[in-house]
């Protein structure tokens, strides 16, 4: 069912978008400091609240400490973008240090997720000061003498022509990318691209993909990619060269960079992948093991500030892949609860998983309700159902969001994954719809619509049967749907692909079911101006 562009991806609890604002204020130089808690969402059990600090004097604000009281019954699991303590139902909340000064008129986000139904929390003050009922005074106090904005701003800040971007896209859902490290190659395409592309601000998240699982423990990918390969100013995100004796170079030290530009954004390390998922089998044997050994890589000092946690991309446990598993039902669930013991439970832990909502599938192969609860989110590889790996066809959609007549197989479509997941109890706000920028393709197709036969696959810039978005919209332009997505034959070529138009049907799905967010395979695809990543976070926002 998938090849070697299926990559997949999960992160965090998310259900229904209601927001429920509680604005709390407190003066600061010329205006004030506010911070609003806002409820994302509220499954019952447990929520997820956005807290939002707004600089509305006109003095920077080099630091900020939130300190609140949350009522009892609601605990705080965890949290990101905040270093927060606490003492019984007490917190405290305090800038990262990464984060940098907060400018005039800036917003800062930070998060939580708490135990228990959402509450109000109670007692807030910000820099020492009282919360406000819920409007910003209209006369500004004197600022506080306790916390003057005396520390100067970091000199690795971003340039001042790039302004941060703090406030998170996707109306509260999850907008998650793989960045591919091989991509530096022959792609041509840099995390740089990812700014200049307008993307770094449409995405909550970035998966960098992939590291490698070898010998039972996790293991750099690529060490040139990764952190070795030096940076001209112009391919540099933020136009500044890197030098010979710099601690961190490479992809990894670009996307340090990147997030200081967007505060907003984190990033997490995937490991496996299609390639690499034959090593989760020995992984599996010593999970404890492979856990240390993944703790030890993704927080090595040298950029343990860059990810925020460990993607899990194992195709397939207990199934067939490039290589067959057959570590049990459980193997899933133990290496997954194994990695979230020892990063604990600040640190994103998610998973890319099977699509395959056949029966007796590879869904129903593995025990993924049970790892659930240990994970963020979880991303089902809704793409790759069909392609030209079946060389006579014939010809389908890769990515089908519903069944239709002639489907060449029962289940494999994005709904029947999602409904199979869902009924096994993990709830519809862990998981993201997955989305394939990049089409797959049959050559000697003589038929128009889907089911033609075929001689073979359709050449391709990088692999035959592949081919980008970027290059399809213009080379094969779309002609049909079917199944929520579409498809075009040009010449003896028969290529499906998604769309923006497609990919806004798919987002309101995934509004609909209450889906997490979406995630992508993979940024290079998209053009120049991000086009599909906007359909996705415009179609979620």
């Amino acid at each position: 069912m998938k090849r070697s562009l299926r990559r997949a991806l999960w992160i965090g609890t998310v259900v229904a978008v209601t927001v429920a604002a509680v604005p709390v204020t407190s003066a600061f130089g010329a205006g004030s400091v506010t911070a609003t808690f806002a409820k994302v969402q509220d499954w019952g059990t447990g929520h997820e609240t956005r807290v939002t600090v707004t600089n509305g004097s006109a003095a920077s604000v080099s630091t900020w400490r939130i300190e609140f009281d949350l009522p009892a019954g609601t605990t705080i699991s965890s949290a990101w973008d905040a270093d927060v303590t606490s003492s019984g139902n007490h917190y405290v909340a305090v800038k990262k240090s990464w984060a940098g000064p907060l400018a005039p008129g800036a917003t800062f986000s930070w998060g939580y997720n708490g135990t228990g139904a959402y509450r109000a929390p109670l007692n807030c003050t910000i820099n020492g000061a009282p919360c406000g009922g819920g409007t910003i005074p209209t006369t500004s106090p004197p600022p506080p003498t306790t916390v003057p904005p005396t520390t100067a701003p970091p000199t690795t800040a971003p340039p001042t022509t790039t302004p941060p971007t703090t406030t998170p896209p996707g109306g509260g859902k999850k907008v998650v990318g793989y960045f591919a490290e091989w991509g530096v190659y022959g792609r041509n395409y840099h995390v740089k691209n990812i700014h200049t592309s307008g993307s770094a601000a449409k995405l909550t998240h970035i998966l960098y993909a992939f590291g490698n699982t070898t010998g039972g423990r996790c293991a750099i990918g690529d060490s040139y990619a990764d952190y070795e390969r030096a940076y001209t100013a112009a391919d540099s995100v933020d136009g500044v060269a890197d030098t010979w004796d710099q601690p961190l170079r490479g992809s990894f030290n670009q996307l340090r960079k990147l997030k200081r530009m967007y505060p907003h954004l984190k990033v997490i390390w995937s490991f496996g992948g299609w390639t690499w998922s034959g090593g989760f089998t020995q992984a599996a044997q010593n999970p404890t093991a492979f856990a240390e050994s993944c703790y030890s890589l993704v927080e090595d000092p040298r950029w343990a500030d860059v990810f925020d946690g460990i993607d899990v991309d194992w195709e397939y446990p207990n199934a067939c892949g490039l290589t067959c598993d057959a570590s049990g039902p459980n193997a899933f669930k133990s290496v997954v609860s194994a990695l979230r013991s020892k990063f604990g439970s600040s640190a994103l832990v998610t998973a890319a998983i099977t699509a395959d909502g056949s029966t007796g599938g590879k869904i129903d192969a593995t025990d993924y309700a049970g790892a659930a609860s240990q994970l963020n989110w979880i991303m089902p590889m809704t793409y790759d159902y069909f392609g030209a790996f079946n060389a006579q066809g014939p010809t389908a959609p890769h990515s089908p969001l519903y069944s239709y007549a002639g489907i060449p197989q029962a289940g494999f479509n994005s709904d029947a994954a999602i409904q199979k997941l869902k009924g096994k109890g993990i709830p519809a706000g862990k998981l993201l719809l997955g989305i394939g920028f990049y089409g797959r393709g049959w050559t000697g197709v003589t038929q128009s619509a889907p089911g033609g036969a075929a001689t073979g696959a359709a050449p391709g810039t990088y692999e035959a049967g592949i081919e980008d978005y970027k290059v399809l919209k213009n080379t094969c332009p779309a002609t049909g749907t079917v199944g929520g997505t579409a498809y075009a034959k040009c010449g003896s070529n028969w290529w499906s692909y998604d769309t923006p138009s497609t990919i806004g049907g798919k987002m309101t799905y995934a509004k609909n079911q209450g889906l997490g967010g979406a995630f992508f395979w993979e940024l290079s695809g998209d053009t120049t101006s991000g086009e599909l990543i906007g359909a996705i976070s415009g179609g979620l926002g």
